[in-house]
This record gives C-alpha cells, structure tokens and sequence, in this order.
C-alpha cells in the first residue's frame, strides 16, 4: 500500500453498510492508518444521506483527501456526496474498478456496496483504491471538466 503521509481516511455508512465499515476499521487500525467515522454507528435503520452530507462536505473543504463510504448498495450514498464540488466518489464493487476509479478518475471516494460484497472482498477493494495513484496525463484533462462553474 503506497504512503497515506499520516492523513486520515473519512468513513462513513448507513445501517446496511455499518458491518462491512467495522471489517474496514479493523483492518486500518491493524495497518496502522488513522481514520475519522462520521457515523452511523450501529446497524439500526438510518437515512445514508445523513451521513453522505458529513462526509461529502469534510472531503468538498479539504479537510480530508480520501473517503469511503458503504450503503446496501453503495448507490445512494455515493449519488449523495457526489452533489458536493469537489467530490468523485465512485461505486466500487471490486478490485479492478477501485484501482480504475482512482487511476482514471482520481476518486477521492470510494463507495462500497455492503449488501453485494463480502468481508475479504471489502478489503481487497479497499487495498486496491489506498494503493492505486491517480495516473494525471489525458485523465487529468478530463478531471478538470466535471465541476460545474
């Protein structure tokens, strides 16, 4: 995994993503990453927005570089964080389309469908986008045209 350079990753979940975000905290803590939960905080029903604002909005006004985030899906939470201007965040189901979200896209979060992946799944994809660099070049150029002016 390359360097975080000490920086905190932004988690946040919903109810249907709340376990596999504990699978994820135990391994950043047995790596030794630091990590900052905006919540939920137990399994019992939530609305992902919620969280999808406090995360969107830490990652929107740099406070943190990099996020991830489950729901059952992954969908609406990410859909969510997205409608903040500085935010990518993009629906990684596996390994290849975590490396690509980053390499390509240089997503800043990574939104992990709890219901459709299991716990050695969640980990490889949460290797693979903490390792994975953003490539720049002609993606760098395609990047700079997504916010809105």
């Amino acid at each position: 995994m390359k360097d975080l350079g000490g920086k905190a990753i932004a988690l946040a979940s919903d109810h249907a993503g709340f376990d596999k975000k504990q699978v994820t905290i135990r391994y950043l803590q047995e790596k030794g990453i630091s990590y900052k939960d905006f919540g939920c905080f137990s399994d019992g029903s939530c609305d992902y927005p919620d969280f999808a604002h406090k995360i969107g909005k830490a990652i929107d006004n740099g406070e943190y570089e990099t996020g991830i985030t489950f729901c059952g899906s992954g969908q609406g939470i990410s859909i969510t964080a997205n409608k903040y201007q500085n935010v990518r965040s993009a629906l990684c189901w596996n390994v290849e389309i975590a490396v690509l979200s980053k390499q390509h896209n240089d997503a800043n979060i990574c939104a992990i469908p709890g219901r459709f992946v299991n716990e050695k799944e969640t980990i490889n994809i949460v290797e693979a986008y903490l390792s994975a660099e953003f490539e720049g070049g002609r993606h760098a150029r395609r990047i700079k045209k997504i916010p809105v002016k």
